[in-house]
């Protein structure tokens, strides 16, 4: 028996909470958090309900560092940089509502940027009266290189800011923002890069990547509960970056903590419990497998894969992209001749039905609706075959 056949044989479906009944194909949207840091998430919100004003002024500052340290080191990032946001959609408005754009600058998206984050675009471009231009990627694609190209050729002397996906919502695709990044930065070009999916799918090093901002959630992959993100901004935009509920923070100085720290580390009463559980979260998922975090990544990418190929042999379809484009994830074309309803009374039909939960995309055009297959380690390769041939006996025509 390989490994992952042995790995596919153990509970792990136990470390979470999800209900039974239910073949939950669907990480990528919300994610799901293990027990374990929901136990740590309680145990947090009662101290914090025993004594809020203490935990508040007094506790609260030393395990939000603690915390952003924790984080830094998982995502190769400079902590002095890093600042805790609830979600990578208000990372990327943060972003694009703290900067300054003329009238005909133009911000550069592609078509498979997340619908959310597209409209916050068209939100500051009818404001400052910039112009957007739609970098358009082929999809089935065969390579990334197709990716750097038709982002650079978007590209004129106006682009002040390009909006790049790490891993694109719709269709799963890794995009190579290193070599994107590289590109953009040769032509003068900011880049802000939405990897909503990527911590904890991918191994990051933000450094590395070299971006002016770059955001990600760490309630999807990284499993953390829902409102933990965080946004990175470099050392020479820091001044210019401010939350988007503005609160003392800006009208104070200090002599231990950054401006920028100040201003994102209280924007007004919240609950912080989902930043204070991303340690817990880093180490439990950590602790599952014998190598960590690396055999975690391969397993879920190993089973996306096997999840891909028996959905798309029982579809009849070849698979829309190679095997290094994709994480966790695999968006699959469904044939829009086979349809038998909407993409979302199909996805309604799956989950109240047939007991699935997966989401139905509609990808740019003139691609007809996917299906995208998520794979985290409590999934297995019997759901997909389940799937499959639900979908081709009972539901498509």
């Amino acid at each position: 028996m390989s490994r992952d056949s042995t790995l596919n044989t153990i509970n792990w479906h136990r470390h979470w909470l999800l209900e039974s009944g239910t073949d939950f194909l669907n990480h990528g949207s919300f994610g799901a958090s293990p027990k374990r840091v929901l136990k740590r998430q309680s145990e947090l919100r009662r101290r914090m309900e025993q004594q809020p004003v203490r935990f508040f002024d007094r506790e609260l500052l030393p395990l939000w560092d603690e915390a952003r340290g924790e984080l830094a080191r998982f995502v190769g990032a400079d902590s002095e940089g890093l600042a805790f946001v609830p979600n990578a959609t208000t990372g990327v408005n943060t972003v694009l509502r703290s900067m300054a754009f003329d009238p005909g600058d133009e911000l550069l998206v592609t078509d498979h940027t997340y619908d959310a984050c597209r409209c916050a675009v068209r939100y500051v471009a009818e404001r400052t009266h910039a112009d957007i231009v739609v970098a358009e990627i082929p999809f089935p694609i065969d390579n990334q290189q197709t990716v750097v190209e038709r982002i650079l050729e978007a590209v004129t002397p106006r682009t002040e800011l390009a909006l790049v996906d790490h891993v694109t919502s719709p269709t799963g695709l890794i995009l190579p923002v290193d070599t994107i990044v590289d590109r953009l930065h040769a032509r003068d070009v900011d880049v802000l890069v939405d990897g909503a999916h990527a911590p904890g799918m991918l191994d990051l090093d933000l450094e590395s990547i070299g971006a002016e901002f770059y955001t990600g959630n760490c309630h999807k992959w990284l499993c953390a509960p829902k409102g933990a993100a965080f946004l990175h901004v470099d050392e020479h935009h820091r001044d210019v970056i401010h939350p988007l509920s503005i609160s003392d923070g800006y009208c104070q100085t200090s002599e231990t903590r950054s401006s920028f720290h100040l201003e994102f580390d209280w924007t007004g009463t919240d609950d912080p419990t989902p930043f204070l559980c991303i340690p817990e979260a880093i180490a439990c998922l950590d602790s599952l497998l014998p190598e960590g975090w690396d055999d975690l990544r391969e397993h879920n990418h190993a089973l996306a894969l096997k999840a891909r190929d028996i959905v798309c042999e029982a579809l009849e379809v070849t698979p829309p992209a190679p095997a290094q484009m994709l994480g966790s994830m695999a968006a699959l074309p469904l044939s829009e001749r086979r349809l038998p309803s909407a993409p979302d009374e199909l996805e309604r039909t799956l989950a109240f039905d047939h007991g699935f939960e997966v989401p139905i995309k509609t990808p740019p055009e003139p691609l007809g609706p996917l299906i995208r297959v998520s794979a985290q380690l409590y999934n297995t390769p019997e759901q997909y075959e389940h799937l499959a041939a639900v979908l081709v006996d009972e539901v498509l025509d």
